[in-house]
């Protein structure tokens, strides 16, 4: 059996792993991101894969990485949390590690994983939807991973929902992920106790009376443990959320959607009001075949299991 490594590469952390043809992961490192710094990006990953090698037989690198990866799935054209710009990133490993390298967007890594050996290993046309920081996107279409013409399609969080929006991170206005991602969740409910609401009183209280402390892992705990405002505020992602992927099922058409990222964790507070803002939007709703939208099955380590995956296909 062959064993490939996959490398996860964020803002603030990089994830290594050891990944079989079944998907399982053999063993996993983790070290924290130089995100400034181009050369120490680099080392971290070759001393990852270098550590690993001395206990298995890694015949192959998938680097998954937050930005734009050029067609040929070699070049970081643009990673807006790290210091890559226009970045032979294959070469450069190759050159180092001597083994086979393939460079891929960490959110369309995610959906290989998902299509492969997750939540969406039942059908051949897969959304992945990653709602954290940002929204990412990934796309799978009759069994193959959908790449754009130059290999950045599938950037969901920057279609335009409202137009002149807020100013999002992209220097545009409207964008999805202002409205639908795990920052718009904090957003909203540090302005509400900001501004003195009772009605985030409770989460206030839990921020031990600092509102910059309110996260949302503090959000989605709250509206577990009952409370109103919480929920409130997951519901209204979730309401964006559905209606951005209603759009997107308008041209894309897919089997599945499968929700990831960081407030997936929030389970069905999240995706039920999900999926009854989808189901109230859909066009020809009552007239078509109904997609499903599930959750991750590989949840934070889906990028990690896909980018290994993606060296043998």
């Amino acid at each position: 059996m062959s064993l490939a490594c996959g490398i996860d590469v964020g803002g603030t952390k990089i994830a290594g792993g050891v990944v079989d043809e079944s998907g399982t992961i053999l063993e996993e490192l983790r070290v924290e991101s130089p995100a400034t710094d181009v050369l120490a990006i680099e080392a971290a990953i070759e001393k990852l894969v270098t550590e690993l090698r001395t206990r298995h037989p890694i015949e192959a690198v998938g680097v998954g990485a937050a930005g734009y990866i050029d067609k040929a799935r070699a070049v970081v054209l643009f990673a807006p949390n790290l210091a890559w710009r226009d970045l032979d990133l294959k070469a450069d490993l190759e050159r180092t590690l001597e083994l086979p390298v393939v460079v891929e967007n960490d959110a369309n890594a995610a959906a290989w994983g998902e299509f492969q050996f997750g939540a969406g290993h039942d059908v051949d046309d897969l959304l992945l939807v990653t709602v954290g920081t940002g929204v990412g996107g990934g796309l799978v279409l009759d069994g193959s991973l959908y790449r754009g013409a130059f290999g950045v399609g599938a950037e969901i969080g920057h279609m335009r929902v409202v137009p002149d929006g807020l100013l999002c991170g992209c220097g545009n206005r409207g964008c999805f992920e202002m409205y639908a991602s795990g920052s718009a969740l904090v957003r909203e409910a540090r302005a509400a106790a900001r501004a003195g609401s009772l009605l985030a009183a409770d989460l206030l209280e839990r921020a031990g009376g600092d509102a910059d402390a309110i996260t949302g892992p503090l959000v989605t705990q709250a509206a577990r443990d009952g409370d109103t405002f919480a929920i409130e505020q997951l519901s209204s992602i979730g309401r964006w959320l559905g209606e951005g992927i209603a759009s997107l099922t308008a041209v894309l058409d897919p089997a599945v959607v499968v929700v990831g990222g960081g407030v997936s964790a929030a389970d069905e507070l999240l995706l039920a009001p999900t999926r009854t803002a989808f189901t109230s939007q859909l066009t020809g709703r009552g007239h078509r075949p109904a997609l499903e939208i599930r959750r991750s099955r590989l949840g934070n380590r889906a990028g990690l299991i896909g980018a290994a995956d993606l060296t043998r296909h």
